[in-house]
């Protein structure tokens, strides 16, 4: 069955890039799984209302990023994850991981990412990272200010163009996701979380590596502290609820 493929939404940069982005992000999020067949470049080229030459474009950088699989007479299909990503995935799933080893972890991984995502990234993925940061607010639910963070950081490992990069960021976005949740419960904390990826965000654009790297670890070690200080203060709160009673 022919995967089906949502609007456009056009903005002022290179149109193969734009599609690009879009795509990528509806194989980053899950809309489009591996095994499903994309319609044919014209069918796509024309929902999409821009050139085949301008698609052509955009499925090969597509390809080069190994997401999708050209071949001819059978069209385009999303590729299935890498064995050596899928072996890394079950290795570490094997794993008993306590929240403090993950965190390690992560400090240690992220900013790799994103100093290879300033090296690295595409037209393609700025706009992908330019629209996750559109779509962010401080006054979103605690619950889709956290989805939007996982999508930016998946997203960013995705632009540092590594498969291998890409499973550990999902593997310790999934050990710590209860812990992350801690700096999205309020607004100061939703809003302290965006001014990070906004740093890492502008730094990655400029393709400054090293900057990057230090605004994520900036970002890391201001969410960690967050989430001590609001982790401290919830048993005080269940105290004095309990006092009022």
């Amino acid at each position: 069955m022919t995967a089906s493929i949502p609007p456009l939404r056009r903005r002022a940069r290179s149109v193969s890039a734009e599609v690009a982005a879009h795509l990528e992000a509806l194989i980053t999020n899950g809309e489009l799984r591996a095994g499903d067949r994309l319609p044919s470049e014209r069918e796509l080229a024309a929902n999409m209302n821009v050139s085949r030459s301008s698609l052509r474009q955009a499925m090969f950088e597509l390809e080069s990023k190994q997401l999708i699989e050209r071949r001819q007479g059978r069209g385009s299909t999303v590729t299935e994850t890498p064995r050596h990503a899928d072996a890394l995935t079950e290795g570490l799933r094997a794993l008993d991981i306590e929240l403090g080893h993950a965190i390690e972890l992560r400090d240690l991984v992220e900013p790799r990412i994103a100093e290879l995502a300033a090296l690295r990234a595409l037209d393609s993925n700025l706009l992908s990272l330019d629209d996750v940061l559109t779509r962010s607010s401080d006054t979103l639910s605690p619950a889709e200010s956290l989805r939007l963070d996982i999508e930016f950081h998946t997203l960013l490992a995705h632009a540092a163009q590594n498969p291998l990069l890409v499973t550990l960021c999902a593997m310790t976005t999934e050990w710590t996701r209860s812990a992350r949740a801690l700096s999205h419960r309020s607004r100061h904390a939703r809003r302290l979380s965006l001014e990070g990826h906004h740093r890492i965000y502008e730094a990655v654009a400029a393709h400054d590596c090293a900057a990057a790297a230090a605004a994520m670890e900036r970002h890391l070690r201001e969410v960690r502290e967050l989430g001590t200080a609001m982790s401290a203060q919830a048993p005080t709160a269940t105290s004095a609820r309990k006092v009022r009673r």
